[in-house]
């Protein structure tokens, strides 16, 4: 305890600093992420408007489109933490060929993954839906499915901003097309001012021009911005880099597949809730939605440590690796504890801001217990998975994040669901452990690669010869 004292008296002012400077980073990536949940909110609430065979064809075209673009979305996420290496080496060239192979990434990308879409929208039987939900969502997913092609390009200028840790413009920038969203769904959902009534099909255009736009003033932007422009030397989107491009899809597509695989986890363990029962499928989705937003709170955390730890490796120092690793789990850690007090002490409030009786109410009041401790778990995971990411390790990580879903998560929550008659408490108990032993085995992942001295031996080799 005494040297727990004397190591806080001596670091005080360092930790203190850590983490201001963590919070000042992550604060716009938080609410740019909120911006986009709400973007999703009024999406549903606009559209639950026409009925509810809309509102669900709209919901299960926009999960299929998500797991086919987190595999781009994934990709991208590396441009931050590259991004802030080459920054903390003081190297714009290197920055300049960075978003210019990016860029051209996420534009193939983009097409692959719209075509992946149209050809499983052409092929939608496939889902086993009713004929009134898949009449209206095959036209809507395909729709939805040409955004994927602006929105990796944002997400390539956007994660280059961050990496040079100018945050706030992407921010501001999601806000305007929160409001564009809306309005663009009033003009189209409902044909205002002239424009033709095109019911599900106006809210995918609204979100494809939505994403436009964002890809547009990203792009104005950074086109004005002395601060990212100095970064950009004789920037040409022509500049490629063979190497480099390999790199950043190396890196990028494990952590594409991290995401995937927790998604699916999570939509089988729906799916699996769904063969229980109506009731119990409800209170999933109100626990799941609650817990999603503190998720994202987290996820800002996470892409400001992977930032922060970006340029701890681009300088090749130990100290400040695992200092700024260690604030953002630290945060994290702090944040969803006081969450996770509020989902035990307050989970009827909570449930009742959904539903006020039934018997949904019992069951979901009952999940938001285990849904504070696994926040937390998911949380720490997370971050962790950023830090890693900072770190450019993604193939351990990944395979953990498989055999942690789906290993040890869903047979567990199988097993106790079903065989074992705890009905969804099980199941969530399953997802508990499954994120468990995520958080655990990433956390000590990360602080072993930090303390390995020869690691940054060998980044420093890298580096030296990777552009010559």
């Amino acid at each position: 305890m005494k040297n727990l004292i004397a190591f806080w008296q001596t670091h005080q002012r360092t930790i203190q600093q850590d983490l201001v400077s963590m919070l000042q980073l992550s604060y716009p990536i938080v609410i740019g992420q909120i911006g986009i949940v709400l973007m999703g909110v009024s999406d549903n609430v606009m559209v639950g408007a026409l009925g509810p065979a809309n509102l669900a064809a709209g919901g299960i075209a926009n999960a299929i489109f998500f797991l086919i673009a987190i595999l781009g979305i994934g990709v991208m996420s590396l441009v931050a933490p590259l991004t802030s290496a080459a920054k903390a080496q003081n190297n714009p060239a290197e920055c300049s060929l960075l978003l210019a192979n990016a860029l051209r990434i996420a534009l193939v990308m983009g097409l692959i993954l719209f075509g992946i879409v149209v050809f499983l929208g052409i092929h939608f039987h496939w889902f086993r839906q009713k004929p009134e939900v898949e009449a209206l969502a095959v036209s809507y997913m395909i729709i939805v499915g040409a955004s994927v092609i602006p929105l990796l390009l944002f997400l390539a200028l956007k994660n280059f901003a961050d990496g040079l840790a100018i945050t706030k413009p992407a921010m501001y920038i999601t806000f305007i097309g929160l409001g564009l969203n809306i309005l663009f769904n009033w003009l189209l959902i409902h044909g205002k001012w002239g424009l033709p009534r095109l019911g599900l099909d106006g809210a995918g255009y609204a979100t494809t021009f939505t994403r436009i736009f964002m890809l547009l003033a990203m792009l104005w932007f950074m086109a004005k911005s002395k601060r990212v422009r100095r970064f950009l030397p004789e920037f040409s989107i022509f500049n490629f880099h063979k190497e480099l491009t390999i790199k950043i899809l190396r890196l990028g597509l494990p952590a594409g597949f991290q995401y995937f695989f927790e998604i699916v986890a999570f939509s089988g363990a729906a799916m699996m809730t769904g063969w229980l029962g109506t009731n119990q499928l409800a209170a999933h989705q109100i626990a799941i939605n609650l817990a999603s937003i503190t998720y994202m709170i987290a996820g800002g955390f996470a892409a400001a440590g992977s930032i922060r730890v970006g340029d701890a490796k681009g300088e090749g120092s130990r100290s400040k690796t695992l200092r700024y690793g260690s604030s953002a789990i630290g945060l994290t850690v702090v944040f969803m504890t006081l969450s996770c007090l509020i989902f035990v002490f307050f989970n009827q409030f909570l449930v009742s801001l959904y539903i006020r009786e039934g018997e949904v109410v019992g069951i979901a009041m009952n999940l938001l217990i285990i849904a504070g401790f696994f926040q937390l778990s998911d949380g720490v995971q997370v971050v962790a998975l950023g830090a890693l990411r900072g770190l450019e390790d993604v193939n351990v990580p990944t395979a953990i994040t498989l055999f942690a879903y789906w290993v040890v998560g869903l047979p567990i929550a199988y097993g106790l669901g079903f065989y074992m008659s705890w009905d969804v408490m099980g199941i969530w108990i399953g997802l508990l452990v499954g994120l468990t032993v995520s958080a655990i085995l990433l956390t000590i992942r990360f602080y072993v690669l930090a303390n390995r001295a020869e690691y940054y031996q060998k980044l420093q080799k890298q580096q030296t010869t990777f552009y010559h």
